[in-house]
């Protein structure tokens, strides 16, 4: 199979003889990559004009909704792409990690674009800063979309996954990007990328694939772009340190290698819930993937005391791990995916036993499954360290099915033990003593991007060390290249520019479409909760009447609700509160009455408060204060689709001296037709 990379919407093939990659486990030969005489100067420049201005053109929710629709036939070619993925060296289980997963992914940040974002092309970041004393000077943070290219160079070991959790938020940020696929596998990423092109859904410019070697593809990177790595440390080293790179500071997010660690905690004695979950986990972990995965576990950190018995326990286990062609039903583990693969992850245990007994060797298996030796096999191999200090045990990664048992003699001997591997994408704590776990937490926290803490409680509903998860991040300091994906908006807003926008109320509320305290105030001559969606405009106002708070008002919401705390209901200790010095109205009574005094009851566009946001309560109001409210229009959403969108009402609460008792957003669902039950508009 010729694999053509698409360059300014079309597919293309570099010409000449190219890369060839061969299955790994038969050797026969599955695709040829060619980028010779492709122009990646002009594949930047469509990008940044064709691409970006097509995205520019779109809200959050749109790209969010073109997403879930990508997700929804993605689906229903997927089995085209588990065919292929065989050639790949994984199994069934292991391409549902990869094809389902990668998917799933996608509706993950399609749905929580949706509900955390507005419906708009800036994000409000924070809250308004007052610089003036009069208010006639603010601030306010800004997300908006960076103005260039995102730029992701992938990994082989998830062609699919690890193509689409970087797109994800890469495109609901409104950056095009550019996907460069790992010779490797990038076949099945092209597969990939197929399917989505054919589908019609993503905007021109939003996506293209450069397949096969590209040695100058950072040559046209700029400063408004974002380079997405995930590989080697050396070639993240070349990354950082390009002149192109260098000169321009684009933004990075580099993930590399990681000697992750499982620890079981010295409460977990032979036998134990903890003990017998932590071999599951680095069994799952060695067979998942032929152990391919940045977040493979590669340390077993393990009391001195119970080290040989989990040794004699694991190794028992890891032998009954079937190993052979992935085609195979009977298989739960394939090969690595090359033999060049193969020969570097024999060369990482041949260092490695230099330091470590050997408990299990893989490099010589005894039974493949309908498979030739000739392939890039390797079983899994489980080794023992002969010193816990050793820099080879804590350092090297060999990446694969291998994985070090290490003794340590105390806490403080584990922390020590887990530093050394100088910081890693993940970390997984086996333990049911809560003390234990909160005081190692604390301690090698900043070493890790994500720690998985399992117990007899979770055995069942935890996802895994390795697993990573669209809504939480997945990156880590040091050695593991200090990046973030993942991590639901978090990861969104690494492809936006946080801004400080300075300026009068007006002009932060025409830039950020929220209305700002100051800004200009619309009275519109008909109460706003009856005016539709897309007629309502930011800063309308309304204006209540007055209230006078009373004894009976307070004492009948005390009893009502049941809330006679003292400051409401006892005049004598009351006063002796130094907040208060007397009897006061319940806060939430406020709230209640402030209701009451800007609700329009009729049946309208407003069609449900669903919450309060900012709640605070300023100023107490005794009885005898008149209150009054003002009710603004502050930001709107609309929900596509679904005939409806979220306004938030900036709402204040004043006593008749105009101080301000209370503020809070009431958040409310409004149709887009003024008479919602099919009457006219």
């Amino acid at each position: 199979m010729r694999v053509e990379s698409y360059l300014q919407g079309d597919w293309c093939d570099g010409g000449g003889e190219g890369e060839t990659y061969c299955d790994p486990t038969t050797g026969d030969v599955v695709a040829q990559f060619s980028t010779q005489g492709l122009n990646l100067a002009e594949a930047f420049q469509y990008a940044r004009t064709t691409g970006c201005s097509n995205l520019a053109a779109t809200t959050i929710h749109q790209r969010a909704s073109m997403l879930k629709a990508l997700a929804k036939i993605l689906g229903d070619a997927k089995e085209s792409l588990y065919e292929v993925s065989y050639q790949t060296g994984a199994t069934k289980a292991d391409s549902w990690i990869d094809i389902d997963g990668g998917f799933g992914t996608l509706f993950t940040y399609a749905s929580r674009a949706t509900n955390e974002l507005p419906n708009a092309k800036v994000v409000v970041d924070g809250d308004v800063e007052k610089l003036s004393r009069d208010g006639s000077f603010v601030a306010q943070h800004v997300f908006t979309p960076r103005q260039g290219v995102a730029l992701q160079i992938n990994a082989f070991n998830f062609p699919i996954w690890g193509t689409l959790e970087k797109f994800a938020p890469a495109f609901i940020a409104g950056m095009p990007v550019i996907v460069k696929a790992a010779e490797q596998t990038g076949f099945l990423t092209a597969a990939l990328v197929r399917v989505m092109i054919d589908a019609d859904v993503l905007p021109e410019g939003a996506l293209q694939l450069v397949c096969g070697k590209s040695h100058d593809i950072l040559d046209h990177v700029q400063s408004q772009d974002v380079i997405a790595f995930t590989g080697s440390t050396s070639t993240a080293r070349i990354i950082r340190t390009h002149p192109q790179v260098v000169a321009h500071n684009p933004r990075l997010s580099i993930e590399t290698d990681s000697v992750n660690a499982t620890i079981l905690g010295p409460d977990a004695k032979s036998g134990s819930d903890e003990f017998n979950l932590l071999i599951d986990e680095v069994v799952k972990e060695i067979s998942t993937k032929a152990g391919q995965k940045c977040t493979a576990i590669r340390r077993i950190l393990v009391p001195l005391e119970i080290m040989d018995e989990l040794s004699a326990s694991l190794s028992i286990r890891l032998q009954g791990i079937v190993t052979g062609n992935p085609r195979n039903e009977r298989v739960q583990m394939g090969p690595l995916v090359s033999l060049a693969a193969k020969d570097r992850v024999a060369s990482c245990i041949e260092a490695l036993v230099q330091s470590c007994d050997v408990v299990l060797d893989g490099r010589t298996i005894d039974d493949l499954v309908d498979a030739e030796r000739s392939g890039a096999f390797i079983g899994p191999t489980l080794l023992q360290a002969t010193s816990s200090t050793a820099d080879v045990v804590n350092n090297v990664e060999a990446f694969g099915p291998v994985c070090t048992l290490i003794g340590y003699s105390d806490n403080i001997d584990l922390v020590r033990i887990v530093k050394a591997g100088d910081g890693a994408l993940v970390g997984s704590i086996f333990s049911n003593d809560d003390e234990f776990v909160a005081s190692l937490v604390n301690n090698i926290a900043s070493y890790h991007g994500r720690i998985l803490v399992v117990n007899g409680e979770n055995a069942q509903s935890h996802t895994g060390h390795g697993s990573p998860l669209p809504t939480l991040l997945h990156g880590g300091p040091g050695r593991a290249g200090d990046g973030e994906e993942l991590g639901g908006m978090r990861a969104v807003k690494h492809y936006m520019q946080r801004t400080a926008i300075q300026g009068s109320p007006q002009t932060l509320a025409n830039v950020t479409g929220r209305w700002v305290e100051g800004a200009e105030i619309i009275e519109p001559g008909v109460h706003p909760f009856r005016i539709p969606f897309h007629e309502l405009a930011i800063g309308t106002t309304f204006f209540s009447a007055e209230r006078e708070v009373t004894i009976a008002d307070i004492e009948s919401f005390a009893h009502l609700t049941g809330d006679i705390f003292y400051a409401h209901m006892d005049e004598e200790s009351a006063k002796r509160n130094p907040i208060f010095g007397g009897r006061v109205a319940h806060g939430y009574f406020l709230v209640s009455a402030a209701a009451g005094l800007f609700v329009d009851p009729p049946y309208g566009p407003v069609l449900a408060n669903y919450g309060i946001d900012a709640l605070r309560f300023t100023k107490p109001v005794k009885p005898g204060t008149r209150i009054k409210v003002r009710l603004t229009c502050k930001s709107k959403s609309f929900r596509q689709g679904r005939g409806y969108g979220e306004v938030a009402w900036d709402t204040q609460i004043t006593d008749q001296d105009d101080n301000v008792c209370a503020s809070y957003d009431v958040l409310t669902m409004v149709s887009e037709l003024a008479i919602p039950d099919g009457g006219e508009t």
